[in-house]
């Protein structure tokens, strides 16, 4: 996969050849993601975020793409929420899947969880690349993230 186009994303980060994530795209951003070959974006961000762009879900579908939003609260993280993203990252599991928030902190939490519980991602190497993206998760998130591993 050629992803020089996405780098610009805010804190892109590619995670296979099937998985990018990254914070919050452009409009032209989207059409990039496109051109690069993903064929469906999850959302991560509140349905009323000041950061959302403009009918997000138009603008993907408008490039052929579909689209997804799990809307999780930064302060609120919840067991329902994971649980919906794991059952996207399911229903797309043979497609090319661009997951997205605000800054990538909440993208690359859930697929950090994702990559542990459901892929048999070495618990280890994983939370290395998540403190890669964020160093230090907040109390919040460190929550959430040792109650999900403990389930």
């Amino acid at each position: 996969m050629d992803d020089q186009a996405l780098q610009p994303i805010y804190n892109y980060r590619r995670i296979s050849d099937r998985i990018g994530t990254s914070g919050m795209p452009t409009v032209a951003q989207v059409s990039d993601i496109a051109r690069a070959g993903f064929e469906v974006v999850i959302n991560l961000d509140q349905l009323d975020s000041s950061h959302a762009l403009p009918d997000e879900a138009a603008a993907v579908a408008a490039l052929g793409l579909t689209y997804r939003q799990i809307p999780v609260v930064w302060e609120h993280p919840t067991h329902e929420n994971l649980t919906d993203f794991f059952a996207a990252m399911e229903d797309y599991a043979h497609k090319r899947v661009f997951v997205h928030c605000v800054a990538n902190y909440r993208a690359t939490v859930f697929m950090t969880l994702y990559g542990i519980l459901r892929l048999g991602w070495p618990r280890e190497e994983a939370m290395n690349r998540l403190h890669q993206m964020w160093q230090q998760p907040n109390a919040t998130w460190q929550h959430f993230i040792a109650s999900e591993l403990a389930e």
